[in-house]
């Protein structure tokens, strides 16, 4: 008897999709489009985008209204779409301060709000390995990008480092920079979460965006070559201005190759 014919394959039917769907869909490639560059300064017609999105024109107004309600673009009768503005990048995959990561985008400045000893609560003592009691600084800075607020950062520090911080210049470093030179050794890894909040009033003020816009809130527990924990920072971050990227290695798990 011959071999028994190969099931067929069911076509997968095209479906109706809602044009909120589609016009979402095309807002991500425009966004990520906008922040690499793509676009000096105008984007394509709405009828360019029409034809290589393969969409409605209505759906392309629709997803360019989101853009323009996040700030990104400007349109306006007989100017067209035109790029308002472009996120900056921080990286994920490497341990950089914020100076080290905007270098080339201008001049980054530290409005150092509070620095000062103080008694950590329970939590992040446990964090830094400090004794019940034992004292910590802290240094709240708000970081600016030329005239730009862009976060405001929250940081404990263990005493040994953090005391002889307190001397040097808060302004115009990054802690990164002034703990190696302290430490006399390279700062090695940090642990850290990311999640995205809203801006409560005192934040949205202190950094000049509305209230309830969103902030990415990093949390980063960074130590020494040595792996001794040496500072813990809270980090609110203007998510209409900054972008987190990274680059992630897949690890082989051999059991996935396995035919079922």
């Amino acid at each position: 008897m011959g071999a028994e014919p190969a099931p067929l394959r069911e076509v997968p039917r095209r479906v109706a999709r809602p044009r909120a769907d589609q016009a979402r869909q095309v807002a991500d490639v425009l966004r990520q489009q906008i922040n690499a560059g793509t676009y000096a300064k105008a984007l394509p017609t709405e009828q360019d985008l029409t034809t290589e999105f393969a969409v409605s024109r209505n759906t392309v107004r629709d997803a360019l209204a989101l853009l323009k309600e996040e700030g990104l673009i400007d349109r306006a009768p007989k100017v067209g779409t035109q790029v308002a503005q472009r996120k900056y990048d921080h990286g994920l995959d490497a341990l950089l301060g914020l100076k080290e990561t905007l270098r080339g985008h201008g001049e980054v400045h530290n409005e150092v709000r509070a620095a000062l000893l103080v008694t950590p609560p329970p939590a992040v003592a446990r964090r830094l390995h400090l004794n019940p009691g034992e004292q910590a600084v802290y240094i709240e800075r708000l970081r600016y990008l030329g005239d730009l607020p862009l976060s405001l950062d929250l940081t404990y520090l263990v005493p040994d480092i953090g005391e002889e911080l307190l001397t040097r210049d808060l302004v115009s470093n990054d802690l990164f920079a002034l703990i190696e030179q302290i430490s006399g050794g390279p700062l090695g890894s940090a642990d850290l979460a990311l999640e995205a909040i809203t801006a409560d009033p005192h934040s949205a003020a202190t950094l000049q965006m509305p209230e309830g816009a969103a902030l990415l809130l990093l949390e980063r527990l960074t130590k020494l070559d040595d792996g001794r924990p040496v500072d813990l920072e809270y980090i609110r971050m203007r998510g209409d201005r900054i972008t987190m990227r990274g680059s992630l290695i897949r690890q082989p798990d051999p059991n996935s190759w396995e035919l079922t």
